[in-house]
């Protein structure tokens, strides 16, 4: 009886410290690892560059996250501005579903879209202005930091 009950004694021990000593072990092998980074990577769905109006080909909008890089060139005369007006429009039915940029003059931006998963185009309508427009499509993801 005397054996049975040391022997339980020790099982007993030996389940409460193992948690312990498990633990101690992993955090002395396991070096620190820093957290994964948030990131946005852009790839390229368009660049365009004109006077006047143009649509563009229509592009899949996959995250629904756009970035649009523009600029204008006013060329109109002392008494008047030169305007520029981008819309994104649905490439199934055709309607409006924002207006991105407009303005009047020279200048130059980035402007951030957010829109829904679909297939899309750009009307790009101006009045006096060289411009030059560049649509990205934003990818998130995460990083390992580097060691």
């Amino acid at each position: 009886m005397r054996y049975s009950l040391s022997r339980r004694r020790l099982c007993t021990s030996l389940v409460v410290m193992l948690p312990f000593l498990t633990t101690c072990a992993d955090v002395e092998e396991r070096p620190d690892l820093a957290p994964a980074i948030t990131t946005t990577l852009w790839h390229s769905l368009g660049s365009w560059s004109d006077r006047g109006n143009r649509q563009t080909e229509s592009f899949d909008v996959t995250t629904g996250a756009l970035r649009v890089a523009w600029e204008t060139l006013d060329q109109s005369d002392a008494n008047t501005l030169g305007w520029l007006r981008v819309s994104l429009h649905s490439s199934i039915s055709g309607r409006p579903l924002q207006t991105i940029i407009n303005t009047q003059g020279s200048g130059s931006d980035t402007t951030l879209v957010a829109a829904g998963p679909r297939v899309a185009f750009l009307r790009i309508e101006s009045e006096d202005v060289s411009w030059k427009i560049t649509l990205e499509e934003g990818v998130t993801g995460t990083q390992s930091p580097s060691s």
